[in-house]
């Protein structure tokens, strides 16, 4: 596998949401966790990975960084979110623990043998994506997998 074209960059996300409180509340009780010093009344910081991190900031807030009006995600799509975990049975285990806690679970789960995940949108409406994969298929690439499955 080549090595990163930017491996000194981070990812942050921005994401609106209507109180930053109930949002953190939701995704802790999927297992994120928060960095509290980037966090206030309106915003705080989810740890998604080693170099990628979401921005919870409540609408006023965000607007103060979008030159544009926030779209309402429960009627637009806005973006698909997407995170990996690291077995197949955490997609069920985090998809599940995210309806439990108010999400709504969106579509069918995907199976595709190296890959597998499932979709949930969270309590503002945002949708995202649980998501594994098998971590020879994500060194050799999916095609290769498939063929030395065969």
């Amino acid at each position: 596998m080549s090595s990163p074209a930017h491996p000194g960059r981070k990812l942050f996300l921005n994401l609106p949401v209507e109180n930053v409180a109930r949002s953190k509340a939701f995704f802790a009780s999927l297992g994120f966790t928060f960095n509290p010093a980037f966090e206030d009344e309106q915003s705080t910081c989810m740890l998604v990975g080693e170099d990628a991190f979401v921005m919870l900031l409540e609408h006023e807030k965000f607007n103060g960084f979008a030159p544009l009006p926030v779209a309402d995600p429960r009627t637009h799509v806005i973006g698909l979110y997407c995170f990996s975990v690291d077995t197949s049975e955490e997609v069920d285990t985090v998809t599940d623990a995210a309806i439990a806690a108010g999400g709504v679970d969106h579509g069918d789960p995907q199976d595709y043998g190296f890959m597998r995940s499932r979709s949930f949108n969270d309590l503002d409406g945002h949708g995202w994506q649980v998501m594994w994969m098998d971590p020879a298929s994500a060194a050799a690439g999916p095609e290769e997998y498939a063929a030395s499955q065969a």
